[in-house]
C-alpha cells in the first residue's frame, strides 16, 4: 500500500542552479518535492531538480502569484511547504516542521521567520528582519493572493496560525547590482499594477514617501545596527519607492505607452519577492 503523503514541498525556480541544491537539501524530509520551473529558465535548474528526485513541471511565467498557485495545485500532501529556490530551512526549523506535522493540533498554518544574507552579512534589522512568512499550511485551506510582484498565503480568517522558532535562510540578492536590477523590474511591475487599479500618482508621493521609508528602515527599525549594509539597504529601499511613483507618473503622462518589460534573465522574472511597497 502506498504511504500517505504528509508534506509536499513546492518550490518555484528560474535560473537557480546556484541556490536550488541548497533549498532541496533543506527539505529532504518532505514526502514529496515539486519544483515548478519557469519555461524561460536557461541554466541547469531543471536538471538539478530531476537529479535530486523532485517532480519537475515546466510552466510559462505569468506572474509571481500565478506561478506559486500553479505549484500549489501540483501538491498532493496533507501539508504544503511553499518556498522559493533562494530560500532554505535551517536544521532547527526542519526538525520543528517534522515534529509539528506529526502532531499539528488545531492549527492550519505556521509562519517562518526569514533572515536574509546581503552585502556580506546576515541582516537582522531594518526592513529585512524580522520577516515572518506563512509557508506551511494545510493543503486546500490556503492560496497565494496579493498584487504582483508581491504575494502572501491567505487562510480563512478563523484559521489558527502558529510560529516556528527556527529560522529560514534567504539569499535574495547576489550583490548590490542584482538588487538594483530587481528594483528596476519590480518598480515597473508595481507602477503598472497601480495604474491598472486606477490609483493616481501624486507629486507628494515622490517627495514624501521615499524619505519616510528611509527613516522607517534606518531609524525606527534600527537598520543602523547592521552597519554600512544597513545604510545601503535603507537607501535602496527609499530609491525603490521613489522609482515606483516616478514610473507611475511616466505611465500616466504617456497613456498606453509601456514601461520596459522585466528582464527575462533577472531574478525578478523568476518570481522572487521584493520587500518594498
Amino acid at each position: 500500500m502506498t504511504e500517505a503523503v504528509r508534506v509536499s514541498a513546492c518550490i518555484i525556480a528560474c535560473n537557480e542552479e546556484r541556490d536550488l541544491p541548497r533549498c532541496l537539501a533543506s527539505v529532504a524530509f518532505a514526502d514529496e518535492i515539486v519544483v515548478l520551473v519557469d519555461s524561460r529558465s536557461g541554466d541547469a535548474t531543471e536538471k538539478l531538480a530531476r537529479e535530486a528526485g523532485a517532480r519537475v513541471e515546466i510552466r510559462p511565467y505569468e506572474g509571481n502569484i500565478e506561478q506559486k498557485n500553479a505549484a500549489l495545485a501540483l501538491a498532493s500532501g496533507d501539508w504544503v511547504l511553499a518556498l522559493d529556490a533562494d530560500e532554505a530551512l535551517s536544521d532547527e526549523l526542519a526538525a520543528e516542521m517534522r515534529a509539528f506535522v506529526a502532531a499539528p493540533g488545531a492549527r492550519s498554518g505556521m509562519e517562518i521567520n526569514r533572515v536574509t544574507w546581503h552585502l556580506g552579512r546576515w541582516i537582522r534589522h531594518g526592513e529585512f528582519f524580522p520577516d515572518w512568512q506563512l509557508r506551511l499550511f494545510r493543503r486546500g485551506e490556503g492560496r497565494w493572493v496579493g498584487t504582483n510582484p508581491h504575494g502572501r498565503v491567505q487562510l480563512a480568517e478563523s484559521a489558527a496560525i502558529g510560529r516556528f522558532g527556527g529560522e529560514a535562510y534567504h539569499w535574495s540578492y547576489r550583490d548590490l547590482a542584482d538588487q538594483v536590477d530587481r528594483i528596476q523590474d519590480f518598480s515597473s511591475i508595481q507602477a503598472r499594477a497601480n495604474q491598472q487599479r486606477g490609483r493616481r500618482h501624486a507629486l507628494r508621493d515622490m517627495i514624501l514617501r521615499p524619505p519616510a521609508r528611509f527613516l522607517r528602515a534606518y531609524v525606527l527599525k534600527q537598520g543602523f545596527r547592521d552597519g554600512v549594509p544597513g545604510f545601503v539597504i535603507a537607501m535602496a529601499t527609499a530609491f525603490h519607492v521613489f522609482l515606483k511613483y516616478a514610473k507611475q507618473w511616466e505611465l500616466d503622462q504617456d497613456g498606453d505607452a509601456a514601461l520596459p518589460a522585466a528582464n527575462p534573465g533577472s531574478s525578478a522574472a523568476a518570481g522572487k519577492a521584493a520587500r518594498t511597497s
